[in-house]
């Protein structure tokens, strides 16, 4: 019975989740984010790993990322940054270089790549914000990835949906983030074995 566990084990595929508060469930409980919710939706048919910090860059995050690789062997990486770059106004290009090595490195894992869009508050004006946001556009086009165009679509303008900070959302905000995530990373499920028709949405 153990040896059956562990081939089952093996034979699910892996999700790994590379992102920074939106995705580590900041200000909530860590069964209440996104994650914990998609890990709860595929119900033991695939694993998915969390390693989203509060905080991270894309900087950070793409140094970590060839270890997570290796220890994991993901079949999918989704890719959930740019929020603090953005919030710093560090130079998209920077950030564009970044979530770059990331998708080429997980794609050179075999890995397929969710990549995740966020906007940011219009601080540093208009010319940054659009020059933000098309990193995410430009990149998807640009490796033929599966693109959720805003994360917090739904979410980031509904006051009961945002924390105090008007930054994070509340734990009600959850299970809408996973229905905008959950249209582009069924079909790369499905890729992988794990039929979305099979498992119960709530």
């Amino acid at each position: 019975m153990l040896a059956d566990a562990t081939a089952l084990a093996a034979s699910r595929p892996v999700v790994l989740v590379m992102g920074d508060s939106l995705s580590a469930a900041y200000g909530i409980e860590q069964r209440a984010g996104w994650v914990s919710l998609l890990q709860a939706r595929l119900d033991g048919k695939a694993r998915v790993v969390n390693a989203s910090i509060s905080g991270e860059t894309s900087s950070g995050a793409a140094a970590r990322l060839p270890d997570l690789l290796r220890q994991h062997r993901p079949e999918i990486v989704v890719l959930e940054l740019g929020g603090n770059d953005g919030l710093r106004g560090l130079p998209p290009g920077q950030m564009r270089a970044n979530l770059a090595a990331m998708i080429e490195a997980s794609q050179a894992a075999e890995a397929e790549v969710l990549l995740l869009g966020i906007d940011i508050p219009p601080n540093y004006g208009q010319a940054y914000r659009d020059a933000f946001t098309g990193v995410f556009t430009r990149l998807a086009h640009a490796h033929d990835l599966s693109l959720v165009p805003f994360l917090l679509e739904g979410v980031a303008l509904e006051a009961d949906l945002m924390q105090d900070d008007g930054i994070h959302p509340t734990a009600a905000a959850q299970p809408r983030i996973l229905e905008n995530i959950w249209p582009a990373l069924a079909p790369l499920l499905e890729e992988n074995g794990v039929a979305p028709t099979a498992i119960a949405q709530d």
